[in-house]
């Protein structure tokens, strides 16, 4: 399987400078939040292909107005090509607003999927706004990455863990891919290519 996965800015190859066919080579396009309604809409539409998001701590308008043509992850697990796929949208409270938790909500957010998750039988690939707490994060409290997404890796040992919020421009050393355990950890910022 062939994922294009995105999160946080809106990739001018695949948007301002798209042409026909260009999404072609992707089974599957994962967004991990914080990109435009429009330009989800965009994507599901020129590539006919699922297009599986979960929401960003800057994206309150799908609260009342969400992306059409595109299957909510966050909270559930569904399942693509044979491959599951288990989402949690949002990021660390740092403000009042949608999407935007403490570690303790997120914690009670994972707990609650559980049912979804061994009806599954597990999941292949966890899809976040946010990433784990000492992978990829930050100690600001903005950019503070969830304890529990860690104990979801330890527990399910997906094959993939695909993540936003954190920014490729905010530092020359951020890793767009690491490992944690047999885990394969990639950070979608703006645009990454996945082969599953």
């Amino acid at each position: 399987m062939k994922i294009l996965a995105l999160a946080d800015e809106e990739s001018r190859q695949y948007y301002d400078f798209y042409t026909p066919g260009k999404l072609d080579e992707f089974d599957l396009i994962l967004s991990c939040g914080d990109l435009k309604k429009e330009y989800l809409e965009f994507l599901v539409t020129m590539s006919n292909k699922p297009l599986l998001y979960v929401p960003g701590n800057h994206d309150e308008t799908f609260v009342q107005s969400p992306p059409e043509g595109c299957v909510r992850l966050d909270g559930r697990v569904v399942t693509v090509g044979g491959v599951r796929f288990f989402g949690l949208g949002g990021a660390h409270r740092y403000r009042e607003g949608a999407y935007l938790y403490t570690q303790q909500e997120m914690a009670r957010r994972a707990r609650r999927a559980r049912g979804a998750i061994t009806r599954a039988g597990g999941f292949d690939v966890l899809v976040t706004h946010a990433p784990a707490r000492g992978l990829n994060d930050f100690e600001t409290l903005s950019h503070q990455g969830f304890d529990c997404f860690n104990d979801l890796l330890d527990r399910y040992q997906p094959k993939l863990f695909v993540h936003g919020h954190i920014h490729k421009t905010y530092g020359m050393n951020l890793p767009r891919e690491t490992l944690r355990g047999t885990t394969r950890v990639i950070n979608a910022f703006e645009h990454a290519v996945i082969d599953l």
